[in-house]
């Protein structure tokens, strides 16, 4: 299990993380999310003990990392999988690993194995694609058989079979009964991985909930409408709180109404639908709409190449 409490980390004036408390339990994925410049890298480096917090601790298992006699065996971690000597083989990297710890030749071979780099174990692994690289960093989190498991962006790098796997090694995990937490800006693969999510934004704690809760705080009603009277509809379901946006002919996007209620004012002005859709909201949809306001920097409004003179004709 991971547990911060009250972490705070401040660079001089400028504070990274605040007074953050987030509890990672085990048998569950757990996505760690936030914009860019949210505090997450920084959040991840004190769990692990490389960074030292301003105020505030951060527990794994039960006591800090440093304190742990062992701590290959108790936490398998990943922030940076480039960072290996570029002139070993990825045979020897874990090796080096494992000689540390007492771990065995043997279980060096099975993470190998694990992780699908058997055919180039022993080529340098200055001369590894981004996602090989990815692939030796994870065998290196699991292997000292970790009871906790912290991962930075598992998938950065991986082709889809590779995205797959690693879906199905975190669930794996995490069936075992083993504290998993991983950090992603890939919504999409964590809607399919998390059962559970921490979101911070500017060192803030924005939400520790379920993705299914996460998901609903941000949904609006939003319902996709198609009748031959789409203009008579819209105005009868006209209203301060409710939101029309035309579509291809004959469709309507309604926002602030539910199907429920549209369908009922179809049928009391005799109006036929030919389609009445709730639209669910997205993982993604959430995120930005409940992190907006903790982005970093904002990017301005997209303009079109070549449009009010300067730029490249399209």
């Amino acid at each position: 299990m991971i547990e911060a409490h009250s972490l705070t980390k401040r660079y001089g004036a400028r504070t990274a993380v605040d007074d953050l408390g987030f509890t990672v339990r085990p048998g569950i994925v757990t996505g760690f999310l936030g914009p860019n410049g949210a505090g997450k890298s920084t959040t991840m480096r004190m769990l692990l003990g490389l960074d030292a917090p301003t105020s505030g601790r951060a527990v794994v298992n039960g006591r800090g990392y440093a304190r742990h006699r062992a701590p290959l065996h108790e936490v398998g971690a990943m922030l940076e999988a480039r960072s290996v000597h570029t002139g070993r083989s990825a045979y020897h990297h874990l090796l080096a690993l494992a000689a540390t710890h007492g771990i065995s030749k043997r279980r060096v071979n099975e993470v190998i194995d694990l992780v699908g780099l058997r055919a180039v174990a022993k080529k340098r692994v200055g001369g590894f694609s981004l996602g090989m690289g990815q692939r030796l960093g994870i065998a290196g989190a699991l292997l000292g058989d970790p009871a906790t498991v912290i991962l930075d962006e598992p998938v950065n790098g991986l082709d889809p079979e590779g995205i797959l796997w690693i879906r199905n090694l975190l669930k794996g995990l995490a069936a075992e009964g083993r504290t998993v937490l991983v950090s992603s800006h890939l919504m999409s693969e964590m809607a399919q991985t998390a059962e559970h999510l921490i979101v911070i934004g500017r060192g803030r704690l924005i939400a520790d909930t379920s993705v299914a809760e996460f998901v609903a705080r941000a949904a609006k009603d939003v319902v996709r409408v198609r009748t031959d009277e789409a203009e008579k509809l819209s105005g009868l379901l006209a209203g301060p709180d409710v939101s029309i946006a035309p579509q291809e002919p004959g469709a309507l996007e309604v926002t602030g109404l539910g199907s429920e209620r549209i369908g009922r004012i179809a049928a009391e002005h005799g109006i036929a639908l030919a389609e009445l859709t709730p639209q669910q909201a997205s993982l993604e949809d959430a995120f930005m709409e409940l992190t907006r306001d903790a982005v970093e920097y904002q990017a301005p409004a997209p303009q079109l190449i070549g449009a009010g003179g300067g730029g490249l004709a399209a």
